[in-house]
C-alpha cells in the first residue's frame, strides 16, 4: 500500500519556525522520483511550494524564497520542508507528493499524502 505520511504541523505565532518531515512507503522509492510539497489554504486553489528534482535541483515558490527549504533523504525515504520566519499567508494543509515529472511546482500524477496542518497566528 502506498503511503505518504506528513508530520509537524502546528500552530506557531509569525516570524516562528516549523519542519515539516514526509515519510514514504509502500512504493519502489527511488531517487529518481521528484518530490515536492504543496499548499491548500480555506477557500484557495492548492500551489506549489517547493520541489526538488532526482538530483537534488530544487525550486522554490517566489513567496517562500529564503525562508523555506526543501530537502530529501533518499536513504531514509523521507521529505522535509523547513519553514521560517512563517506569515500568517503561509497558513493551510500542507501536502506531501512525489511523481516522475512536473511542470513548474506542480508534481504530475504520482502520490500524495494526506496532509498537515499549519496555522500561523499574527
Amino acid at each position: 500500500q502506498v503511503q505518504l505520511v506528513e508530520s509537524g504541523g502546528g500552530s506557531v505565532q509569525a516570524g516562528g519556525s516549523l519542519r515539516l518531515s514526509c515519510a514514504a512507503s509502500g512504493f519502489s522509492y527511488s531517487s529518481t522520483l521528484i518530490m515536492g510539497w504543496a499548499r491548500q489554504a480555506p477557500g484557495k486553489e492548492r500551489e506549489g511550494v517547493a520541489t526538488i528534482d532526482s538530483d537534488g535541483t530544487t525550486q522554490h515558490a517566489d513567496s517562500v524564497k529564503g525562508r523555506f527549504t526543501i530537502s530529501k533523504d533518499n536513504a531514509n525515504a523521507s521529505l522535509h520542508l523547513q519553514m521560517n520566519s512563517l506569515k500568517p499567508e503561509d497558513s493551510g494543509t500542507y501536502y506531501c507528493a512525489a511523481g516522475r515529472a512536473r511542470f513548474r511546482l506542480s508534481i504530475i500524477g504520482g502520490y500524495w499524502g494526506q496532509g498537515t496542518q499549519v496555522t500561523v497566528s499574527s
